[in-house]
């Protein structure tokens, strides 16, 4: 899970935005970070929903972590 020090999520474009199911047996809702629009990467995100392909601008609550994606050192 990726946080700034005081507990907000920081994600950057291409990382995997993950909803937890809000009651026993739903699903998570996933998505792609398309656009971190606060400082720092930081909320809101733009994010393209793979569930539905939809863009939706959104400031996720506690029941969302963010999957970091792995990025390769510049060679």
């Amino acid at each position: 899970m990726s946080t700034t020090s005081d507990g907000r999520l920081r994600a950057d474009p291409g990382d995997r935005l993950v909803i937890r199911g809000h009651r026993l047996g739903e699903p998570e809702r996933d998505g792609e970070i398309l656009e971190a629009l606060g400082s720092g990467g930081t909320p809101p995100f733009r994010v393209r929903w793979s569930d539905t392909g939809a863009e939706t601008i959104l400031f996720p609550g506690s029941d969302a972590y963010v999957d970091r994606l792995e990025r390769k050192a510049a060679r």
